[in-house]
């Protein structure tokens, strides 16, 4: 995985900019309180454009990723933003520790690329032990909804101008799967565009399988609710959020 998004890494801010990464602050902070002063977490955290939201409310940010290049990206934005931010390359089920943070998030279904439940399991249980008593997990997760009928609409495409894409999808070998070609196109300074090619499997299940999850772990459920908006799931919701306590 760390390979597959060396070349994603340099096109991901242009495609995540209709992303409310606004909204996951507030969202936080409505859990919580106020962030200035809080631990916090950012699981997955890609090119660090959520970290640096959560550490300009002051909060003092952590954020770790699988991908070293999309580390790299983060670190500079830290660094352009005048931010303090702790960047590790570490995959989000080998989390361990002491109890240290406040909350965690795990933002924009990253957690969907863990895909067996094992090692979701094994992720939730992590965290669970870096957080404080009374500590908060937010993350949110694609529906069965839009993994079993949305993905499966494609072959997508997109073009900006400057990135151009070709995203074909067909279903995972596992339920609730979803495998994901994409070919891009990068426009060079010369107007010529350079092509890579990205391979994805994402990977969700059942709201009331998380549910269970999280409560064999420990955590203490307050929310779930959809797409957004402080309404619970329907059948067709894409995005599933789970607030939860430890």
């Amino acid at each position: 995985m760390t390979a597959a998004y060396k070349e994603f890494a340099t096109v991901y801010d242009e495609l995540m900019t209709d992303i409310p990464y606004d909204d996951y602050v507030e969202l936080l902070e409505l859990a919580i309180g106020r962030l200035n002063g809080k631990k916090v977490l950012d699981v997955g955290c890609g090119t660090g454009l959520l970290s640096v939201k959560l550490a300009q409310k002051g909060a003092e940010v952590t954020g770790i990723d699988l991908s070293n290049d999309m580390l790299e990206v983060a670190r500079n934005r830290a660094i352009d933003s005048s931010l303090s931010i702790e960047f590790n390359q570490l995959p989000m089920q080998q989390i361990a520790g002491n109890p240290s943070f406040d909350a965690a998030v795990i933002a924009i279904d990253s957690l969907n690329y863990v895909c067996t439940e094992e090692e979701v399991l094994q992720t939730f249980k992590g965290i669970y032990s870096v957080l404080k008593n009374g500590g908060t997990l937010l993350f949110d997760v694609h529906s069965t909804f839009k993994m079993d009928t949305i993905f499966l609409e494609g072959p997508f495409t997109f073009d900006n101008e400057k990135i151009a894409y070709i995203w074909e999808t067909e279903e995972g070998e596992e339920a609730y799967s979803v495998y994901s070609e994409l070919a891009f196109f990068v426009k060079e300074g010369s107007g010529l565009y350079r092509r890579f090619d990205e391979r994805h499997t994402q990977r969700t299940f059942p709201v009331n399988r998380y549910a269970e999850m999280l409560a064999d772990v420990g955590f203490h459920i307050e929310r779930i609710f959809s797409d957004w908006e402080d309404e619970p799931p329907h059948e067709e919701s894409e995005r599933i959020f789970f607030q939860v306590r430890k």
